[in-house]
Formats: C-alpha cells, sequence, structure tokens
C-alpha cells in the first residue's frame, strides 16, 4: 500500500472515528443528572410550573431520536446550536477569543515541555549513572504523577497570594485600559506566565522519560559505537546521530497525548480562572449547557484525531523504515 492510498484510508478511519466519538459523546450528556430547568429549579429562580416551558425552549422535551437528529444536523453544518446559558451560538462563543486562549496556554507550555524534554533527556542519557542523570529522573517521576490543579493551587499560594509577583486569575488585568499593543501583551503574558509553567511542568516529566529512555536504547547500538570509535566527535554523535532517532518517540508520544493535553486544560484554566475552552467546559458541565459541550468535545475530538493523523505520516517521513499496511 502506497503513501496516497494509505491516507485515503486514514481519512475514512477518521471520519468514522469522528462520528462514532461524536455519538458517544451526545449519549453522555444526556445522561447527566438534570438539565438546565432543573438547576434553575435548584437556585430557586424559576416555578415549578415553568419548568415544562423552559424545556420545551431549549428543545428538552422532544424525543431522544429527535434530539439526535439535530444534534447531528447541527454538529456537521458546523452550528452546534444555541448556548443555553449565554443564548449564543455555540461555535460564536468558542471562537471568541477563547480557543485563542487555550491554544497559547497549550502551544507555550507544551512546546516548553517538549524542547526542554528532549534536551534534559538527551544529556541525562548520554551521562547515564551520574549523580545528576539519577537527581533528575526522580525529579522527572516526581513531577510526572503530579497532578495539574494541585501544582496549580501550591503556585497561586506561593507566587501570587504570598509574594505577590502574578496575578490570581484571569488572561487581562479586569478594568485596565492600554495604550498600545504591546502594554496588552505584557499584561496578557504576566497572566500567562503561571498556568503555561504549571502544565509545562507536568508534562516535562513523560517527555524527559521517554527521550532519556529511547536515548539510552540508541547509544546501545553498533553505528554509534562505530561513529565513536571512528574519531567522530560527541557533540556530532550525540545530536546528529542519536538525539535524532530519539526525536521519534516523542513525535507518537505527543500526537497520542492530544486529549489528555485538553483534559489538563480543563483543570489548569479552572484553577487560575483563564478564560479558556477549558474553563468554558467546567461552566458548561455545570449548568448542563448541552450545545456549549457538544461543540468543545466536537472540537477537542477533531483536534485529537488529526493530530494522530499527522502523527502517523510525520512519523513516517522522518523514519524510512515505515512501511504503510
Amino acid at each position: 500500500m502506497g503513501l496516497r492510498e494509505y491516507t485515503i484510508r486514514r481519512i475514512i478511519e477518521l471520519i468514522i472515528s469522528l462520528f462514532l466519538f461524536s455519538t458517544i459523546s451526545f449519549i453522555v450528556f444526556r445522561m447527566m443528572p438534570g438539565d438546565p430547568s432543573s438547576l434553575y429549579l435548584e437556585e430557586g429562580i424559576l416555578e415549578p410550573g415553568m419548568r415544562e416551558a423552559i424545556r420545551h425552549m431549549l428543545g428538552l422535551d422532544k424525543p431522544l431520536w429527535e434530539q439526535y437528529l439535530i444534534y447531528l444536523k447541527n454538529t456537521f453544518t458546523f452550528t452546534f446550536g444555541i448556548s443555553f446559558l449565554y443564548n449564543k451560538p455555540a461555535i460564536e462563543i468558542i471562537f471568541s477569543r477563547k480557543l485563542l486562549n487555550t491554544l497559547a496556554l497549550l502551544l507555550t507550555s507544551h512546546g516548553l515541555a517538549i524542547v526542554f524534554g528532549i534536551l534534559l533527556g538527551v544529556w541525562a542519557a548520554w551521562r547515564r549513572g551520574k549523580i545528576l542523570d539519577i537527581s533528575s529522573m526522580i525529579g522527572a517521576f516526581i513531577l510526572y504523577s503530579l497532578p495539574v490543579f494541585w501544582v496549580g493551587i501550591v503556585m497561586l499560594l506561593l507566587f501570587s497570594v504570598k509574594m505577590g509577583l502574578f496575578p490570581l486569575s484571569g488572561t487581562i488585568t479586569a478594568g485596565v485600559t492600554y495604550s498600545n499593543i504591546f502594554e496588552y501583551m505584557a499584561d496578557y503574558i504576566h497572566h500567562l506566565i503561571l498556568p503555561a509553567t504549571a502544565i509545562t511542568l507536568i508534562r516535562l516529566g513523560g517527555d524527559y522519560l521517554i527521550t532519556r529512555n529511547t536515548m539510552i536504547t540508541i547509544i546501545g547500538e553498533d553505528y554509534i559505537k562505530t561513529a565513536l570509535a571512528k574519531g567522530v566527535p560527541e557533540k556530532i554523535v550525540v545530536w546528529k546521530h542519536a538525539a535524532r532517532n530519539a526525536v521519534l518517540p516523542i513525535v507518537t508520544w505527543v500526537g497520542l497525548e492530544i486529549a489528555v493535553i485538553f483534559s489538563g486544560a480543563v483543570l489548569t484554566e479552572s484553577v487560575f480562572s483563564w478564560d479558556g475552552i477549558g474553563k468554558l467546559i467546567y461552566d458548561a458541565a455545570l449548568w448542563r449547557d448541552y450545545p456549549v459541550l457538544e461543540a468543545a468535545f466536537f472540537i477537542i475530538i477533531f483536534v485529537t484525531l488529526l493530530a494522530n493523523f499527522l502523527t502517523d505520516l510525520t512519523y513516517a517521513s522522518l523514519d524510512p523504515r515505515v512501511k504503510y499496511d
């Protein structure tokens, strides 16, 4: 099977998977206890007699199969319906800076984690067994095992509450008027530092451990020993021969971890009140805002499947030994 046939097959699989996961999302959200009208009743905002009127207005009184057909139509026409909570199109809410805020957080944190994880992993593997290697490995295991929300809370208490170095919440300072774009970006980055650092620390451990373990295996290969025996400079052997092959598992790791990355964003954004998709999902789940939940999860599912698809193609381009089955 050639690259073209393999790509077509993977695209078909992606579409089928997208349909199946979207259906599962619909079922899971409808299985959640309560609905938006019952939440209003619990808060004492509505009289009990108004519940059916609210359910009719939101379309929740329709048979489940009819709700499902409406959901499919809204999903695959990328309208996703009107938010119960915000009374706006769900897709408009997601793309009104919230998606950009989440991308800024995730790209910054995971970019840093990948770069430093690879650098530290290569360095530690080449000095395997030394004190710095052992201590860095222990530190990586500890970081990888810590929950991101706990790290976020500790950082807020230390750097925001105790030391006052960073803001407690938000993406920008409320009520501030900026004279130019540079002031706005400086304030935005100031708010970004803590949540991005929290995710970076958690993800760094995994990237480091995978790179280190892969490097240790590669260092034992004959072609590495041959290069060293021929007198090839150590730096060239480490970075051109060994590290290049050690990057391959990281490519697969990043692609497979996209869903975990977004789940970490939900927790991190909730802790830091970062105005992104993660916090939006948290708020929508509390208020049973089905259109927003469905739109957000569809985007996450699509990005995850697309990342896995691109990972397969990227891995094949990096490693010519890969065959398409």
